[in-house]
């Protein structure tokens, strides 16, 4: 068999591999989206494995925090070599080596997602708002960015709006997940706004706050977190409508989770999801924001 069409068939094997990694986890991250063109899956998928690992040697196990921390420099040196190198021994970086050169990824953004990996190895409460930002424009920009690019979007200000969205998303989930986070002794809400209400990190992580005392802090990181996610919604009329519809969807599936954490009593033991009827209600607004885009950026500003 000739060498080119061998390395054809371990690259196609490699992205089968990150394929089915993709499909064995449950994630906001788009890899089995079928908005998504077939094309572009296989490097969405690559993209994924290589982040899912990433945060697994960050997040899983009982590994003292200095032995995650050099896995995640081993696994940043397979990203070095995987740009230039197509014959890489990692089935990974076999499949991301190759979505890099052929999709013109930004790779330093693949770089940003471990500077937040290394984060959540060593930072486990956060003193203000700009550090917190600073976590979020690792750990989840990149993401937005990397799915800009795989579509052919590379303008400051279609990435910018972006941002917004990622963020946005990224505390969402934070504030989705006080009840798993917390016991876990990790709080993302900044010491600046607790200090404001009396409270502190510890306090929290030691459950000595009652929910009642809680409520104005978070509805303040709700407050916040739901304007920056309007400011989000002005990236629709510059995606393509295969795209526009995901994002649209994602920007309404927000919205919901934030208000129905807005009405939470208890939102230090409560949680809250997304269900199928949920997705159902959310059908019209979506296809109506992805038809009229300009329409939806016009009721964002309005609403801010």
């Amino acid at each position: 068999m000739p060498e080119t069409d061998r390395d054809a068939i371990q690259v196609a094997e490699a992205y089968q591999h990150c394929m089915t990694i993709a499909r064995q986890h449950y994630e906001n991250f788009p890899t089995a989206s079928h908005l998504i063109h077939s094309d572009l899956r296989p490097a969405v998928a690559a993209i994924y494995a290589f982040a899912r690992h990433a945060d697994d040697l960050a997040d899983e196990g009982s590994a003292p925090a200095d032995m995650r921390l050099k896995q995640l420099d081993a696994w940043e040196t397979l990203l070095e070599r995987c740009e230039k190198n197509p014959h890489i021994d990692h089935v990974v970086f076999r499949a991301l080596g190759d979505a890099i050169r052929s999709k013109n990824l930004p790779i330093e953004e693949l770089y940003n997602l471990l500077i937040a990996f290394r984060m959540d190895v060593t930072l486990h409460a956060y003193s203000s708002k700009s550090e917190l930002l600073f976590y979020c424009k690792h750990s989840a920009n990149p993401v937005g960015r990397l799915m800009l690019a795989l579509h052919g979007i590379q303008d400051a200000e279609a990435f910018r709006f972006s941002d917004r969205i990622c963020t946005a998303l990224q505390l969402i989930n934070f504030w989705q997940d006080l009840s798993i986070d917390l016991p876990k002794g990790r709080c993302y809400l900044p010491a600046e706004w607790l200090s404001e209400h009396q409270i502190s990190a510890d306090q929290l992580l030691h459950a000595e706050v009652a929910n009642e005392q809680f409520l104005p802090v978070f509805h303040q990181a709700l407050s916040h977190t739901r304007a920056i996610l309007l400011q989000g919604i002005a990236l629709l009329p510059r995606l393509p409508m295969r795209l526009r519809i995901q994002i649209a969807a994602t920007i309404h599936a927000g919205l919901l989770i934030l208000y129905r954490l807005n009405q939470l009593d208890q939102p230090l033991t409560q949680r809250i999801s997304i269900t199928k009827h949920d997705w159902l209600t959310l059908a019209l607004p979506i296809l109506r924001d992805s038809l009229f885009p300009t329409r939806a950026v016009k009721r964002s500003q309005h609403d801010a």
